[in-house]
């Protein structure tokens, strides 16, 4: 899973690694945004905060004038939505002339798993919408050597490529900058789109961060940056319980230990031509009250028709399995389907308990997931 920050949060990081930044004031009212204008006595640049890309299409960066202007552009901002995420702040930025644009990021490269510089002349472009479009514009180089340092021949080849001759080593500091925060902070992604040249000058005019929650507890400092609205109530709860929990849109409910095993449970159930709800790995733990904890949030989804339940016990026993669906059944009162998989440590064991509850227990992966498709497909 990752972590997104907002371009306020990013910025401050960008500004500690000595990224260039535009100078800006944070504001969450109207009043506010009309106070922050004075401080710049020029235009300013309105930027809606949400944790999502494609703002500029959605209209939430507006240019003003003059503070009044500001406070009006502000009242209509706030509370937009894009893509499901509320603008609850602006950042108001002073207006820089931009006299071009390049894309620049460091992420992993899913393919090679290695880290990757990805540049590009059209900045301030959908760096996605490009690649498929025209990939000719743009350039990938390795950033990961032996010991995780940059090849600086390489990494000039490439930027005298994009880049006039004077700017060349500012891009190189740049990059060396952004790449030290992704290896420091454990990041998945650090972008710059897009990346502002103002006379002979570059400067981050956009700051975008996503961290690998997997490297979270190592940075206590980053978890000022967690924002909840990020998270549905059920993910949340997932957290708190210590369950790794994604919510999906289908309408089977799934409970898995692994991560793995989770995943091929949901492609399955895909191939099968229904759709999973929700990613839910209970982990290797043996505790009844993880399992009662997990029945709970899959509960909480209205939408759910059938709960697909799929252990394959190793280190997980499947006699505790056991218990928690039947303290679960009890505690909670479920009344949906619940079609069972049980095997590995301690089945035999699990599975006569719950056959004695009078609940079925399968020992097939593609006979239970065909039984909870089918029971989903007949109620619809």
């Amino acid at each position: 899973m990752t972590i997104k920050i907002y371009e306020y949060q990013a910025r401050e990081l960008f500004k500690e690694y000595r990224i260039p930044v535009p100078s800006a004031i944070l504001s969450d009212t109207p009043d506010n945004v009309f106070q922050a204008f004075d401080s710049f006595k020029e235009k300013v640049l309105l930027k809606g905060q949400v944790l999502t890309g494609g703002r500029g299409k959605a209209g939430i960066i507006q240019i003003a004038n003059s503070p009044e202007e500001a406070k009006s552009k502000a009242k209509k901002l706030l509370g937009m939505s894009v893509k499901g995420f509320s603008v609850k702040s602006i950042l108001v930025t002073e207006f820089i002339n931009i006299q071009s644009e390049y894309y620049l990021s460091v992420t992993i490269d899913r393919d090679s798993s290695e880290i990757i510089l990805i540049v590009s002349k059209a900045g301030g472009m959908d760096i996605e919408e490009i690649a498929e479009t025209k990939p000719e514009l743009i350039k990938k180089i390795t950033l990961f050597g032996v010991k995780g340092e940059i090849n600086e021949k390489e990494l000039i080849e490439c930027l005298s490529e994009l880049f006039e001759k004077e700017i060349i080593e500012q891009a190189k500091v740049i990059v060396q900058n952004i790449y030290k925060l992704f290896r420091e902070k454990d990041c998945s992604l650090v972008e710059i789109n897009p990346l502002a040249r103002v006379e002979d000058k570059l400067i981050a005019a956009d700051a975008k961060i996503v961290f690998d929650d997997n490297g979270i507890f190592k940075h206590p400092e980053l978890l000022e940056f967690q924002n909840p609205e990020e998270y549905t109530n059920d993910e949340l709860q997932a957290r708190e319980a210590g369950l790794s929990f994604v919510s999906l849109e289908g309408e089977i409910g799934c409970m898995v230990n692994g991560a793995g095993l989770a995943m091929a449970t949901m492609d399955c159930i895909k191939l099968e031509g229904a759709s999973p709800a929700n990613f839910l790995d209970v982990g290797g733990s043996s505790n009844p009250e993880k399992v009662i904890n997990a029945m709970r949030i899959l509960l909480a989804n209205k939408n759910l028709k059938a709960i697909l339940i799929n252990i394959f016990g190793g280190i997980t026993r499947c006699d505790d399995i056991a218990k928690g669906i039947m303290q679960a059944r009890d505690k909670l009162g479920i009344t949906l389907p619940v079609v069972i998989r049980l095997i590995g440590t301690n089945e035999e064991a699990g599975r006569k308990m719950l056959n004695d509850a009078g609940i079925k227990a399968l020992r097939s992966m593609p006979e239970a997931i065909k039984e909870v498709v089918s029971i989903v497909a007949g109620g619809r």
